[in-house]
C-alpha cells in the first residue's frame, strides 16, 4: 500500500531526509522511531505529497504522487502532529466539512460521520463544539475526520503526544482494530518506544535515516544476553567504573539504575568485574543482572 524507495530532501544546508526507503502493507502498523529533528515529519509530508522530494519515488496504492497526486491523496487519511480542525464548529460539523471537501453527498456523509463517531467514541459529543474538547478527544476527533473518506492508508504524526495514559490506551486500541478490520496500512511516528513495540514493525529514524528495520521481537532478539541492569553505591560512580570494564560497550542511566550494554559472551565477567570493584556494603549492596533488552536498548546501541 505504502512504497518509498531513496527518499531525499533538504533545506538549504539541512539534510532532513537522506536515502529513506520503506514499505507497508495492507494491515500493517508501521512505527517511525525517532526523537525530535530525526526527518520523521518530513518523511510523512513527502508521502501526502505536501513536499516534494528532492529524489526517490513514492508509491501509494499503485498510484506514484508525483504523477498521480490527487489519484494517491485520495487513498490517504492524515493526522497531523497539532490540532488543525475548526474549533468553532461542532464534532459533525467539522466531519462534515471533510467529507464533503471530498465529494460524499448527504447520503453518503451522514450514515458514514455517525458510524465514525461511534467508532472512535464520539457518538455523544457529536454538538460540541470542538474548541471544548479535551486533548484526547481532539486527537480522536482528527482520527475520525482522516476516516471519513475510508482511506486505504493512514499516516499519522505523533497522535498521542500530550494525551494521558489512559487516552493513550484506548487510541491504540483503535488503531489496530483500524489495521485489522478495515485493511488499512498504518504509518505513525512517535518517541515513544512503548508504542513502537506494538507496532507491527518499526524504524528507528536518526539524522534523516533509518538505522535499523525490522519486527520489535527481532529488533530486540539482536541484543539478547548483552544488557545488564546494575544498581547499589552511589549512580555516578557505578557508571564511572562500570564503564572502564573491560568488554562494556555503553552504560545508561535508567532511573535509579544502569543499562550495561556488553560485548557478546562478556556478561558473566562484567557481573564479576562490578562485584569485585562494588563489594557489598550495608545497605547498598550491588545488584547486576542479565535483562531482556528493551526497544529503547536497541535504539541506543545505534548511536555512533
Amino acid at each position: 500500500m505504502i512504497q518509498a524507495s531513496h527518499l531525499s530532501k533538504s533545506f538549504g544546508s539541512i539534510h532532513a531526509v537522506q536515502d529513506v526507503s520503506l514499505s507497508v502493507a495492507a494491515g500493517e502498523i508501521y512505527g517511525l522511531v525517532g526523537s525530535d529533528g530525526a526527518g520523521k515529519t518530513t518523511t510523512l509530508r513527502l508521502l501526502v505529497g505536501a513536499l516534494k522530494a528532492d529524489a526517490g519515488e513514492i508509491s501509494i496504492c499503485g498510484y506514484d504522487v508525483r504523477r498521480q497526486g490527487e489519484q494517491a491523496r485520495a487513498q490517504i487519511g492524515y493526522l497531523s502532529q497539532r490540532f488543525s480542525l475548526y474549533e468553532d464548529l461542532t464534532v459533525l460539523e467539522n466531519i462534515r466539512f471533510f467529507a464533503e471537501l471530498r465529494g460524499l453527498k448527504r447520503d453518503e456523509w451522514l450514515p458514514r460521520c455517525l458510524d465514525i463517531l461511534d467508532f472512535v467514541g464520539l457518538s455523544a459529543f457529536k454538538e460540541r463544539r470542538a474548541g471544548q474538547l479535551s486533548g484526547g478527544m481532539k486527537q480522536k476527533l482528527g482520527l475520525a475526520s482522516a476516516l471519513v473518506t475510508r482511506p486505504k492508508v493512514l499516516l499519522l504524526d505523533e497522535p498521542t503526544t500530550g494525551v494521558d495514559p489512559v487516552t493513550r490506551q484506548d487510541f491504540w486500541q483503535l488503531l489496530i482494530r483500524i489495521a485489522a478490520a478495515r485493511d488499512v496500512a498504518v504509518l505513525l511516528t512517535t518517541p515513544y518506544m512503548d508504542e513502537a513495540s506494538r507496532c507491527h514493525r518499526v524504524g528507528f529514524m536518526r539524522g534523516g535515516r533509518i538505522l535499523a528495520e525490522g519486527r520489535p521481537s527481532d529488533l530486540r532478539a539482536a541484543l539478547q544476553g548483552r544488557i545488564l541492569e546494575a544498581r547499589g553505591g552511589p549512580l555516578p560512580e557505578l557508571r564511572r567504573r562500570a564503564a572502564e570494564i573491560e568488554g562494556v560497550e555503553d552504560v545508561r542511566p535508567f532511573g535509579d539504575k544502569l543499562h550495561l550494554r556488553v560485548a557478546p559472551g562478556m556478561a558473566e565477567s562484567v557481573i564479576a568485574a562490578l562485584s569485585d570493584a562494588f563489594p557489598a556494603r550495608a545497605g547498598s549492596p550491588l545488584e547486576a543482572r542479565l535483562i531482556p533488552p528493551t526497544l529503547e536498548d536497541v535504539f541506543l546501541s545505534l548511536e555512533r
